[in-house]
């Protein structure tokens, strides 16, 4: 990881140990990774609707658009990260028909499943204009983000 990438996150490692719920520290990440990382056009998460268990629904976010609101679990990217309980990396989303497009201008983007225990919880998304964004160093800083999401909800 770089510089920036260990800067970041020890910043929301920190904010998670006063933070005063996860609400709070998934806002703090989305709108740092926004805000700090120029191809991160648009991050958020999707929280498992707490009504039907079969959807996610949007929870915080930052970025140039509006995200879709409610997602069945067996559609888009979220779902496959969801059903398939792995990271789920696309360089190319043009190329991928499993794409729930949000914004046209949308060229890659990864989503994390978080779980506490084997449960799913939530998942951070990230979507880029760019192609090619989400190398194994941008992977594995998303990872780590996620995992700060799981700790805090682990501890709660």
């Amino acid at each position: 990881m770089t510089k920036p990438h260990e800067e970041l996150l020890q910043e929301f490692r920190g904010y998670a140990t006063t933070a005063p719920n996860v609400q709070s520290v998934m806002e703090r990440i989305a709108k740092r990774l926004h805000e700090t990382m120029p191809r991160y056009n648009w991050a958020g998460f999707y929280l498992i609707d707490p009504t039907d268990s079969n959807f996610l629904i949007v929870g915080p976010f930052a970025g140039s658009f509006t995200p879709n609101k409610r997602i069945q679990l067996t559609f888009g990217l979220c779902g496959l990260a969801a059903t398939s309980k792995r990271v789920v990396v696309v360089q190319d989303v043009s190329k991928d028909p499993r794409y729930l497009a949000g914004s046209s201008m949308v060229k890659s983007e990864i989503v994390v499943p978080i779980f506490v225990g084997k449960k799913l919880a939530a998942e951070l998304d990230i979507e880029s204009y760019f192609s090619d964004t989400f190398t194994k160093p941008e992977q594995e800083f998303v990872e780590a983000c996620g995992a700060v999401i799981a700790n805090y909800l682990g501890k709660a």
